[in-house]
């Protein structure tokens, strides 16, 4: 069956090296990923932009917009990006000026989306800051991707990325379609529910574990850490806007694929794993044509 990776990352951050090496031991490299994808039949990849301008940053509030996959000098083919903002840049007299970079990037086909990095930057997503973000985000049709949950940096703050938060936001921009990532970990149970309750939400299943085989097995073996998860993919009943993703370097793809394999109910693979990329992303059309 064929995969379709909407959550990984390919930039130069500190924290995403470190982790490769210390915790989840991959090869993080254009190459690296590429290899992966070719063992576990991943077709395509959508990478989360993000940067910092000083090593160890990240949160990076100088890094200026849209935010990418610096990590090599374009993107790989076998990728598409959902560009980052940061939104500390959209007030005052660069806002324009920041505005503009991002939309000129959207016009490229290989961005899928947009991405908000709630909670590491201090803002609610229904904050009027973001407001020419979701318009933009109408005007070319493309979601937009959020954080949700536990932050990767002591610097974020968690209300900021509560997954309540989307639940305002989804009925304010009724015509933008918004991605919950991480199922809002550790609040899946919240977050199942703005998926029910909002038709233009959807949720991501990505970055629920860390590490490498010892760690997984340690975990997957563990009854209450999968059905936190499983109650709350019951509860929502919506498999048709679960979407499968890594958050690689974070975790092997194939790991992780065996972990999500083993959440989901194997009528709903083919949704999770690939299909549901098309509903939410639909410039993915673009690049692959479905069989």
């Amino acid at each position: 069956m064929p995969i379709i990776d909407i959550h990984i990352h390919l930039s130069d951050i500190d924290s995403f090296h470190r982790t490769a090496i210390d915790l989840s031991k991959v090869d993080y490299s254009a190459a690296g990923l590429k290899a992966e994808f070719d063992r576990n039949d991943v077709i395509l990849g959508i990478g989360m932009g993000v940067s910092e301008q000083t090593k160890g940053a990240f949160p990076d509030s100088s890094s200026p917009n849209p935010m990418g996959l610096d990590l090599e000098e374009q993107v790989p083919s076998f990728l598409m990006e959902c560009v980052g903002i940061n939104p500390n840049r959209l007030d005052g007299k660069q806002a324009q000026d920041e505005l503009d970079r991002i939309e000129a990037r959207l016009q490229s086909p290989e961005v899928a989306g947009i991405k908000l990095y709630a909670g590491y930057y201090h803002h609610y997503v229904y904050d009027k800051i973001y407001t020419p973000v979701y318009e933009l985000a109408a005007k070319y049709n493309l979601p937009v991707v959020i954080h949700t949950g536990d932050t990767y940096s002591m610097n974020g703050l968690l209300k900021y990325s509560h997954p309540l938060t989307v639940d305002e936001l989804a009925l304010q921009q009724r015509g933008v379609n918004f991605m919950i990532c991480h199922l809002g970990d550790p609040w899946v149970m919240d977050a199942a529910e703005v998926v029910a309750k909002n038709p233009n939400v959807y949720a991501d299943l990505s970055g629920l574990v860390v590490g490498d085989r010892p760690h997984f097995e340690r975990f997957m073996n563990e009854p209450l850490f999968m059905d936190h998860f499983r109650r709350a993919l019951v509860y929502s009943d919506h498999y048709e806007k679960m979407l499968f993703g890594t958050d690689w370097p974070l975790a092997p793809i194939d790991l992780y694929a065996e972990f999500v394999r083993r959440l989901v109910p194997e009528q709903h693979h083919e949704k999770v794993f690939y299909e549901n990329a098309f509903s939410l992303f639909p410039r993915i059309s673009e690049r692959i044509t479905k069989p």
